[in-house]
């Protein structure tokens, strides 16, 4: 038996499940300007899964990097998921929510909401 697909999906599924609460915290802490941090992350994990030389290694550490890459596009969305009311903001950052709400007054025009429907009431 070849128990390589099943390790590395529950590892992606762990990634996956630990890298959505970092990039909320993130976010809520220091806000999208820590984006850098997932670069640098995957960067590195992308270089760490060529010089292994296990297949399931490799692709586990290649998994991770392309989740932090992934993250990063998801801290800009939970930036406009917390303007939105979604997400609890930080106190400690209201005047940065505020001016943001300020320059994006129609948020339902956002980029990252273009596919979102308003719901209706008939």
């Amino acid at each position: 038996m070849n128990y390589t697909g099943i390790i590395v999906g529950a590892a992606v599924f762990l990634i996956i499940g630990i890298c959505h609460p970092i990039v909320i915290k993130m976010e809520y802490y220091w806000g999208k300007k820590s984006w850098w941090v997932l670069f640098l992350a995957g960067l590195l994990l992308a270089v760490l899964s060529l010089f292994i030389k296990g297949s399931i290694g490799s692709t586990i550490l290649g998994a991770g990097a392309f989740s932090c890459f992934w993250g990063i596009h998801e801290i800009f969305s939970q930036e406009m998921r917390v303007l939105r009311g979604w997400f609890p903001e930080n106190p400690a950052r209201k005047e940065y929510y505020d001016r943001r709400r300020r320059e994006l007054p129609d948020l339902e025009k956002h980029p990252s909401h273009k596919n979102l429907k308003k719901k209706t009431s008939i």
